[in-house]
């Protein structure tokens, strides 16, 4: 059964594309018609890419990988930010940092300084500062929170990226091919799909068309997410029934050798009676 459909799609101005002027003429596979000077997006094929990108979407959260999320514009912040946190996955909804894939490493070491700032203002070391050197830390902490918070938690490379706008985004989607990260984008007619490996062919600018996609997308995920713990419970059960059949063998076997320890001198005493002279 398909993940959306196309009256929902259509209802929340999926269809729009732009003005025919700026269009990337890589998307006409995806472009139904053209309408006063402006493109409509094919839903039919948007239901089928939706459905596509959700399905692996899944298969990466049930191998328990992470998805990054990344949407910088002002209309999708919010959308973006609850979604990924809903189904536990990193999101960038402020600038994208320069090499944040390419140059991960430095990124932790950020990521790392804003944690030890806390522990220090924690255990006291920063109580002797005075006003106007705390005040500077307490910027910096601030300014590292709200650019790199969201991906406190990413401890290693993404295994995938979710992109609105990939025109917007070039430089993470740039940073991803590079990289060889399969990247998933709603994609607009005005942008190029060709570096795009999961391409969803819808409005990338109106809020409801970002959230109808995300809804299809992030259940999936979470799908996934259900999934996974189902196996880990049945690993763990089925761990604990083979070490529980063990236990039992082993006592078993060692509930065996008392008995037969036993019989051994019972077998042999009337063999000694036999080898004994009779008294004359």
């Amino acid at each position: 059964m398909s993940r959306t459909n196309f009256d929902t799609l259509l209802q929340a101005g999926c269809h729009f594309g732009h003005m025919k002027r700026k269009w990337n003429p890589a998307m006409s596979q995806y472009i139904y018609t053209e309408r006063n000077g402006i493109h409509i997006i094919d839903l039919h094929k948007t239901v089928a890419k939706i459905d596509e990108a959700a399905e692996a979407l899944k298969q990466i959260a049930k191998s328990g990988k992470k998805v990054l999320f990344v949407a910088t514009k002002k209309q999708t912040k919010e959308i973006i930010a609850e979604k990924a946190s809903s189904v536990n996955m990193p999101y960038v909804i402020e600038r994208w940092p320069g090499g944040m894939l390419t140059n991960f490493p430095t990124i932790r070491k950020a990521v790392k300084k804003m944690a030890n700032i806390d522990k220090l203002m924690q255990d006291g070391t920063y109580s002797n500062l005075s006003k106007r050197e705390l005040l500077q830390i307490t910027r910096q902490r601030a300014k590292l929170e709200k650019n790199l918070g969201s991906i406190a938690d990413l401890t290693r490379l993404p295994s995938a990226l979710f992109v609105v706008d990939v025109l917007k985004e070039q430089i993470a989607v740039r940073e991803a091919n590079r990289l060889g990260i399969p990247v998933f984008g709603i994609v607009d007619t005005n942008s190029n799909p060709n570096n795009i490996d999961f391409v969803i062919p819808a409005n990338d600018d109106a809020k409801d068309s970002v959230e109808v996609i995300l809804n299809a997308c992030c259940q999936a995920i979470n799908e996934g997410l259900e999934e996974r713990k189902v196996e880990k419970a049945d690993e763990k059960a089925a761990d604990a029934q083979a070490e529980a059949d063990a236990d039992e063998a082993k006592a078993k076997r060692a509930a065996r050798k008392p008995r037969k320890a036993a019989e051994a001198p019972a077998e042999e005493a009337p063999k000694a009676k036999e080898d004994t002279p009779a008294a004359e």
